[in-house]
């Protein structure tokens, strides 16, 4: 079952007016069937299906697998052209179309979607009219949203131009997104996972990251847009997600991808290298996923769809490999259908994919290990 961003009423105090505040404090309940007994059999009957839904809901959206995701919702201003402009070149485009996106929000949908895990999603937002298709499509996909609408900011918005060969260009207005904060997290018991990106300030995921660890939940961290990680922040991660180019810029480390990963203190730090697939350190451990095969329309939310499912999967207690082959199959899958969030596939139609391709070839595993070593 999915849920639909709907979050519980709130519940107010129920008494009359002649009835004391000591006498109310004491047994509310009593006083009132007392004095009203019809009424308040009635009140009992009527009440019964709403705690009982709201009994449910609150089992449901505090599973064990239940991430939490805080980070940035942006609106998507996407241009293809033939070509990404070269720096001071003007490219002549074609259509100009919209999507919800954001590394936050991008995350939660392939999170709830694509990974089948209960999701919920800390952002803010400008109260204007981008707000209402990012938080519609977030609830669409069944992520329950904690959401702060401010008044003097707008909503985040990122101008994207997609070339013919589905490379991209991105520029971030990150508007109420650089005014998330920390004490905007909803309470975090029963959560598994917190997810973050750095599309929000680098403050609040840090502060972020200290709720949560307090609380127990473990501390995931995709480190995109790159940039370089105080020993401060790291320490607080248990996961790390980067591509290639952000491992070198946070472990600023020249050599081979498996001697990067080695400098950084996370005891888990994931690698997506795009068509080659992902690698993982756990531990001691390495874990290797080549990269599935597809003719690819829009790369622009394959990062995010890998990152949010990878945290479902994990979240659901399936191991690292199971972990990397769902995610990888999610990303390949998103790669074929235009727009970061629309293009985020079903679970059904991960595990079909899924069914329908055979393990790697030995010479494609050993290919990505041997580039991973430097060797390549």
């Amino acid at each position: 079952m999915r849920h639909g961003g709907i979050a519980p009423a709130n519940r107010g105090e129920h008494g009359s007016s002649y009835v004391s505040p000591q006498a109310a404090a004491s047994n509310p309940s009593a006083i009132f069937a007392a004095a009203c007994p019809t009424l308040a059999a009635g009140y009992r009957s009527a009440l019964a299906p709403v705690k009982i839904g709201l009994h449910i809901l609150k089992d449901f959206f505090h599973g064990d697998d239940m991430v939490l995701i805080a980070g940035s919702a942006n609106l998507d201003f996407v241009v293809r052209a033939s070509r990404i402009p070269a720096p001071g070149e003007t490219v002549l485009g074609h259509d100009l179309q919209t999507f919800p996106g954001g590394k936050g929000a991008n995350q939660a949908v392939a999170c709830a979607r694509a990974g089948g895990a209960s999701t919920a999603m800390a952002l803010a937002l400008g109260r204007d009219a981008y707000a209402q298709p990012l938080k519609a499509s977030l609830q669409n996909a069944g992520v329950l949203l904690h959401a702060q609408e401010l008044d003097d900011v707008a909503s985040g918005t990122a101008f994207i131009c997609v070339s013919d060969d589905a490379e991209n260009a991105i520029t971030v207005a990150p508007g109420a997104n650089a005014r998330l904060l920390a004490a905007h997290l909803p309470p975090l018991a029963g959560y598994r996972f917190l997810l973050m990106q750095l599309e929000i300030p680098l403050s609040t995921v840090i502060e972020s990251a200290q709720l949560a660890r307090s609380a127990g939940l473990q501390v995931a961290l995709n480190a995109a847009p790159a940039q370089v990680l105080s020993p401060e922040l790291l320490a607080l991660v248990d996961l790390l997600v980067v591509n290639e180019g952000e491992l070198r810029a946070i472990s600023q480390h020249r050599g081979s991808i498996l001697e990067a990963m080695a400098t950084l203190p996370c005891p888990t730090v994931v690698v997506t290298l795009g068509a080659r697939g992902a690698a993982a350190r756990q531990g001691g451990e390495l874990h290797y996923q080549t990269g599935f095969a597809v003719q690819a329309v829009d790369t622009t939310g394959a990062g995010d769809t890998f990152c949010g499912v990878l945290i479902a999967q994990l979240a659901a207690g399936q191991t690292m490999a199971q972990a990397l082959q769902f995610a990888s199959a999610a990303a390949a899958l998103c790669c074929t259908q235009p727009g970061a969030q629309s293009s985020v596939p079903a679970t059904s139609e991960v595990r079909s994919f899924l069914a329908e391709r055979s393990a790697s070839a030995p010479p494609a595993q050993q290919a990505l290990e041997r580039y991973c070593q430097g060797l390549a």
